[in-house]
């Protein structure tokens, strides 16, 4: 009689073990600056929250502490603010001081004038660059590298060294021979060749698949419509950053509006009070709320659309 032996059973695979209760599991091995299993100890802990409290007390006193000093010497008056020893809070409080500003100082009038040259000045750049950054990014023409290559070279000059060739351009601007001085021109021409704005763009225009462009060209679309109804459509984050960035570096510059803006009707908000601070008797407290108020505009933009600068920027890729 033949016998059949029984099959072997398999042993039993054993379950996976249990992760200890209170602990995380590492998932990925992601390397981070500080390991889990030193914010598990408590010296780790200690030294961690110390280093991380201590650097941010040390940033806010480098970023915060002068737009605090600029604030409540705005408020103090002037005599308190004559002493040899600063008081760190006010001891008198004078808030009329940013009326008497407002009023004396005529920031009504040069605020519109800022507000007018960083509109005009953002409306410029964005349609030359815009139109720079598609060429270089879509239409690629001839030797489009090496005019690229011009543009980045400029960003490593410092901006101290074009002011005078700058400067005699807009003076005389050459073959039509024309003086752009004391005119919205002076700010508006120079600031569109703006070489970061356009490489930013052209990166971002490169990550837009030709696929969508090809698609388009074959339905009769022509480069114009492409661009307006695909690129600019697809490219919101990033011309959304260009756009702050502009309107900020505009809002902001000093020395090129003090050299062509020589009439003091026509001048920034900024060089207005750099000269009304030197040729008139203003107030030290004035002056402060008259800074105050021209930096107050681009402190709340940045902190209402400090996301969307950074997802802009981040932002390297479609999805499907």
């Amino acid at each position: 009689m033949t016998v059949i032996a029984a099959p072997a059973t398999l042993p039993a695979t054993p379950p996976p073990p249990r992760a200890p209760r209170g602990r995380r599991t590492e998932i990925g091995g992601a390397r981070t600056l500080v390991s889990p299993a030193s914010l598990r100890s408590r010296r780790g802990r200690a030294v961690y929250f110390t280093v991380l409290g201590g650097t941010a007390v040390v940033f806010l006193l480098v970023f915060f502490f002068p737009l605090y000093w600029m604030i409540t010497g705005a408020v103090k008056h002037p005599t308190e603010l004559a002493l040899p020893t600063p008081t760190l809070y006010p001891h008198s409080f004078h808030p009329e001081s940013y009326a008497e500003a407002w009023d004396e100082l005529r920031i009504a009038h040069f605020f519109a004038n800022t507000v007018f040259y960083a509109l005009g000045g953002w409306l410029f750049q964005l349609a030359f660059d815009v139109a720079a950054a598609y060429a270089l990014s879509k239409l690629r023409p001839i030797l489009g590298w090496l005019v690229l290559g011009m543009m980045l070279a400029t960003l490593m000059l410092p901006a101290s060294a074009l002011l005078v060739p700058a400067y005699l351009t807009v003076a005389d601007v050459p073959l039509v021979h024309v003086n752009l001085l004391n005119t919205p021109w002076a700010l508006w021409l120079p600031g569109v060749a703006n070489a970061f704005n356009i490489y930013l763009l052209k990166r971002f225009f490169d990550q837009i698949p030709q696929d969508l462009v090809d698609a388009a060209s074959i339905d009769g679309a022509g480069r114009m419509r492409i661009l307006w109804s695909i690129v600019l459509p697809l490219s919101r984050p990033v011309l959304g950053v260009v756009s702050i960035f502009t309107i900020i570096a505009i809002w902001k510059d000093f020395l090129w509006p003090l050299l062509v803006l020589q009439d003091p009707e026509v001048q920034t908000l900024s060089v207005a009070l750099s000269r009304l601070s030197i040729t008139s008797q203003v107030a030290l407290n004035e002056l402060l709320a008259g800074l105050v108020i021209a930096s107050l505009p681009m402190v709340v933009v940045f902190l209402i659309f400090q996301r969307s600068i950074l997802s802009g920027l981040s932002a390297g890729g479609l999805k499907g």
